[in-house]
């Protein structure tokens, strides 16, 4: 799957990922290979990327999450350093 996090100034983050946790305004979801398409708000949190054994995290503030065709866009309205 590919993976991109977007603020209003820049791009955060994009790449090939095995799976991402997002915090949904009714709790944190895992996205996987082949999720069914959504759009869904998102709170403020923590997004926890994973590729093969590898994790990132990123805390972000509020925004939106849009899964298709296994590419995931993670719309953040600000991430903190």
């Amino acid at each position: 799957m590919i993976l991109e996090i977007l603020t209003p100034d820049k791009k955060i983050f994009e790449g090939e990922v095995t799976s991402v946790t997002v915090p949904g305004k009714q709790g944190s979801f895992e996205i996987l290979n082949n999720h069914a398409p959504i759009i869904s708000t998102l709170d403020d949190g923590k997004v926890t990327v994973r590729s093969g054994k590898n994790e990132q995290f990123f805390t972000i503030l509020g925004g939106v999450v849009e899964v298709i065709n296994n590419k995931i866009i993670v719309l953040a309205e600000g991430v903190v350093a």
